[in-house]
């Protein structure tokens, strides 16, 4: 563990060198939208953290429990696309703000409920605010940083959502085993603050407003047409579609199912598997910066295929894991790999697409692959109830090689890596 947290504090270091560099109004950018996945990633994990006991308590099936994650996901699907394109028509910022509040308030009213149905019903409306903050706040980062830069501060957001993860953990620990699963629920109201800074704070970008300026047309038209009117865009889109289904997956797994695994095969509380969560968000955290400093330097191609092909070999590694000491190192090398590269999605779609259509498009690629991804909660839940740990981590290695394979065959990765070539 004192391995990891070096590595964390260097990996904290090299954060504060980056932003020592940026304006002002580009530390607003990125403190905010950091915060916000922060909070937002920190609501989404209670239920990790809960999900035990409340198996326990409301006597769940493993594919009744994967189902509240799956239909999180989907309402992240539906928020995504509502408000992907409202901060396209009506600003990234506004839009941003209400996203925060909606996600907080439903997590919040998680306390007060033992019925599933309920829960289903709370865990979508989470989802659609969870969902819709994604894509706008990418778009934020993308419109106020150059693109020589914009793989380092993807990835400083998405190390955002991994501190919310930690918190999560940390509160869960402390929270759960003292006063039950239902008051760890209610911490997830204080997002709601962040908004106000937000709204006080934040500007929208002039590259957003020259955008607006000069939009004509239906606005679905030019959605269509910037995504899908030529077989190549067609595939562009769908391919970073499957790449990013495959990413929820493995993060879900991970995430979602592990520290359930782990308490039970090694029979450790809540606390213990959170101190395994904490190592391996370092662990991703530490691979996120790695991604990003690769992808700016060397292009998008040449940072997915050391991450995807370490994550496809990796996952075996958990199965060694017969001790804490074990289970903390692999946890941590686990997730350098395979969540490393959760910044890049968001700096390639930000490149690929149009001002216009940045927020929507953001928003559609990456909750459509959070709505399939997410089912594969449920998924896991079924092979842990009938096969060994090997089958489901030969399940996500599989699903990495066909990211990999994706990812390859994608023109406009191998174009934005020669652009890093020629600017080098």
């Amino acid at each position: 563990m004192t391995v990891s947290i070096h590595f964390w504090r260097l990996n904290m270091n090299n954060i504060s060198k980056y932003t020592q560099e940026l304006t002002r109004d580009q530390k607003l950018v990125i403190s905010s939208t950091a915060s916000g996945f922060a909070l937002e990633n920190m609501d989404v994990l209670f239920l990790s953290f809960a999900m035990s006991s409340m198996i326990k308590d409301l006597h769940l099936s493993g594919g009744a429990a994967g189902l509240i994650s799956s239909i999180t996901t989907l309402g992240m699907l539906l928020g995504g696309i509502i408000f992907g394109i409202l901060g396209d028509k009506i600003g990234r910022v506004k839009t941003f703000s209400h996203t925060v509040v909606i996600f907080a308030i439903a997590t919040g009213l998680m306390a007060f409920t033992n019925d599933i149905n309920h829960i289903y019903m709370l865990r979508f409306l989470a989802g659609i605010g969870a969902g819709g903050e994604y894509g706008v706040g990418i778009a934020l980062i993308a419109e106020n940083f150059s693109h020589d830069r914009i793989g380092k501060m993807t990835s400083i957001a998405a190390i955002g959502g991994q501190i919310g993860a930690v918190m999560a953990a940390v509160v869960a620990a402390v929270i759960i085993p003292t006063l039950g699963w239902h008051k760890l629920f209610l911490v997830g109201v204080l997002p709601v603050i962040l908004t106000y800074f937000i709204r006080k704070h934040l500007h929208e970008s002039k590259q957003f407003i020259e955008a607006k300026k000069h939009a004509k047309g239906s606005f679905f038209f030019e959605v269509i047409k910037k995504m899908f009117s030529t077989p190549r865009l067609m595939w562009q889109s769908i391919g970073l579609t499957i790449m990013m289904i495959v990413q929820i997956s493995g993060y879900f797994g991970l995430m979602n199912w592990l520290p359930t695994i782990v308490q039970k095969q090694m029979h450790l509380s809540v606390s213990g598997s959170s101190l395994w969560m904490v190592s391996t968000i370092i662990g991703m955290s530490i691979g996120m910066m790695t991604f990003g400093a690769i992808f700016d330097y060397f292009g998008p191609r040449r940072a997915f295929t050391i991450f995807l092909l370490g994550s496809g070999v990796m996952v075996y590694m958990l199965i060694l894991a017969h001790n804490m000491f074990a289970l903390i190192i692999i946890g941590a090398i686990v997730g350098f790999f395979s969540n490393g590269m959760f910044g890049g999605y968001g700096a390639v779609i930000s490149c690929l697409y149009p001002t216009e259509i940045r927020s929507t498009a953001n928003n559609i690629i990456v909750n459509v692959g959070r709505a399939i991804g997410g089912f594969s909660s449920v998924v896991i839940g079924i092979l842990m109830d009938y096969y060994n740990l090997m089958v489901v981590m030969g399940f996500l290695s599989a699903l990495y090689l066909l990211s990999f394979i994706i990812m390859i065959s994608l023109p406009g990765l191998k174009e934005l890596g020669l652009k890093k070539v020629k600017k080098a």
